[in-house]
């Protein structure tokens, strides 16, 4: 079905090994939750499956998930319409995570890396690129950890390019918006790239190495700020703020985002598909911050993006 696995191998390979590694590191962080590991295959005439680890009632880490999954099938008529997707089968491999703090204080992180392949009616690979990216929602904003945070991506990309983290800071801001709230970014960005096709051998060599420098920065530039902030105190007004913007992110996810749309589309398994939800969320009607308070000042970067380096 498919020509030469030895690249899709190594991807699988690495991002296996980066599952155990964050995995590794959050549980050290959180000190007392451990990660839950599904197996699953897809249903009957689809082909792969996943490890899908959950996080949850953690001293740190209320609810999260990091997941791998290694799937491939037919290009149906469904995804054609609905993912603008042209060929006969497909392969994808990414790993996909999402962690959400108790501490109102401390701020949730999504990231995803993720490689596919496309294959004509004989066999033939006609596509292939790569995708991913790194995102902050802070409930409350620190400027330190926002500048730490974007800091940390920039210097995973500036020794493959001076301008790309700029570009993709920029697909970020653009991406990551309710756009029925007026523009509304989810959180303060990070980075977010998509449709990074390799032109020969030696660029897809770059480009694989490009996916690991991103992957390999995501626990020194996210871990540092949940140790910091996890020992915060907090009322329960600020518990409050929090679920009013994790509803923002319920939002995002179920009307705009083109990762759940892929993986509902392409009969992906419902449950890690929505391991990204939060587990509690308010849907306030017209809610608004007071004027002048850390709530709004959160609001204000949600909606007027700023450049933290």
């Amino acid at each position: 079905m498919f020509p030469d696995s030895s690249r899709r191998d190594r991807w699988v390979a690495y991002i296996h090994d980066l599952q155990d590694e964050i995995c590794a590191a959050v549980e050290e962080t959180d000190g007392l939750a451990r990660f839950r590991e599904d197996r699953w295959q897809r249903a009957e005439g689809t082909g792969g499956g996943g490890k899908t680890r959950v996080i949850a009632g953690g001293k740190v880490f209320e609810k999260g998930g990091v997941n791998t999954s290694v799937v491939f099938g037919a290009v149906t008529d469904t995804m054609r319409k609905a993912l603008h997707m042209e060929g006969h089968t497909w392969f994808a491999c990414g790993l996909s995570l999402v962690l959400h703090p108790l501490n109102p204080f401390v701020p949730t992180v999504h990231a995803n890396w993720r490689y596919f392949e496309i294959y004509t009616e004989d066999g033939q690979l006609s596509d292939s690129w790569f995708g991913g990216g790194c995102d902050l929602t802070p409930y409350y904003l620190f400027e330190e950890d926002a500048r730490h945070f974007h800091r940390m991506l920039k210097a995973a990309m500036d020794s493959f390019g001076a301008g790309l983290y700029a570009q993709y800071k920029k697909e970020c801001d653009r991406y990551f918006v309710n756009k029925h709230r007026g523009d509304e970014c989810r959180g303060i960005g990070g980075v977010f790239y998509e449709h990074l096709r390799p032109a020969d051998d030696a660029d897809w060599e770059r480009l694989f190495a490009f996916q690991q420098a991103n992957g390999n920065q995501f626990i020194p530039a996210y871990i540092p700020i949940a140790a910091k902030r996890k020992d915060t105190a907090w009322l329960p007004e600020h518990k409050y703020w929090q679920e009013i913007r994790r509803g923002r992110y319920v939002e995002f996810n179920l009307v705009h985002d083109r990762g759940t749309l892929f993986g509902l589309k392409t009969d992906g398994r419902t449950e890690s598909i929505l391991m990204s939800l939060p587990p509690t969320v308010r849907f306030e009607y017209d809610h608004r911050p007071a004027p002048g308070s850390p709530e709004e000042q959160l609001l204000t970067v949600c909606r007027h993006p700023v450049d933290w380096v």
